[in-house]
């Protein structure tokens, strides 16, 4: 197979795009999801806050406005085949430079500081937090994510031990979603990650928030343990926004990896019922 090569600038381009569609559009599964959620919410006061968060996902999309306030910290995902070159500069500061490009243009706010201590600015929203993927071939995908701090600082990481199984598991997620689901802006949508190292899940649960909303796991067991969990999450009675109701969670996604045979670690990222994120093939 024959070498591909491509412009950072592409890559500038499509990461400042994506920046400002991920934050003013809903994604259209999620949208469905919040307007099923409407015809199933128990509670009164529930259904009238989805029926507020699909009104405001109207009002972002038309306006082409942000959807929240908080338009985060820009994650990205990159996915590269290693039979792809890059010219004309770093794929890494075109990537920054994009998220530059788009939170300025896009009128997003700017969140980052340089630091976590002496907390200057940056004023452009960078640097952002870049996952790279090498994959066979000449294919390159792209997926920006921004995350809001109000999930993020509700999520949670667990070093289990391999005794307390599948039900240490349910109550690591349980036990999140209950002591801080109320915080993170729900309905959430939650992606767990299961196993491979201290750091190794927290990446998984955080790429669990990509699965599109509404397909399950490949995998029957954990297609079926997501969807135990997610009725146990939905049984907690947190609701929209915290004030109580069915619907804590619109989906639950599960990412399972390899581990070491004395470890269980166990990541729970939440996210709000946004759940940005947008991607692109070039």
């Amino acid at each position: 197979m024959s070498i591909r090569e491509i412009n950072v600038s592409a890559v500038l381009d499509a990461v400042a795009k994506l920046c400002i569609r991920a934050n003013t559009i809903v994604d259209p599964a999620v949208y469905e999801a919040i307007r099923k959620a409407q015809t199933t919410e128990a509670s009164p006061v529930g259904r009238n806050i989805l029926g507020q968060l699909v009104e405001n996902a109207d009002i972002a999309r038309a306006a082409g406005t942000p959807i929240c306030q908080d338009t985060g910290l820009a994650v990205v995902f990159v996915t590269i085949g290693q039979e792809v070159h890059f010219i004309g500069g770093s794929l890494e500061e075109a990537i920054h430079a994009g998220v530059a490009d788009g939170y300025t243009a896009g009128y997003l706010r700017k969140s980052v500081v340089a630091d976590p201590l002496r907390r200057t600015n940056t004023g452009n929203n960078t640097p952002a937090i870049i996952h790279y993927h090498v994959v066979p071939g000449d294919s390159f995908e792209i997926t920006v994510a921004p995350k809001g701090i109000g999930s993020e600082n509700m999520s949670r990481l667990y070093m289990l031990k391999p005794s307390q199984g599948a039900d240490g598991i349910r109550e690591a997620v349980l036990t999140t979603v209950r002591e801080t689901g109320a915080s993170a802006c729900p309905p959430l949508v939650i992606g767990v990650g299961v196993g491979g190292s201290f750091e190794k899940c927290a990446e998984l649960a955080k790429e669990a928030l990509l699965r599109p909303v509404g397909r399950h796991s490949e995998d029957p067991f954990w297609a079926d343990f997501e969807k135990d969990l997610l009725d146990r999450v939905n049984g907690l009675g947190i609701g929209p926004q915290g004030l109580g109701g069915t619907t804590t969670a619109l989906w639950l996604a599960v990412e399972p990896y390899a581990t070491h045979i004395g470890g269980l670690p166990v990541a729970v990222c939440l996210n709000c019922h946004v759940a940005r994120h947008e991607s692109a093939v070039l």
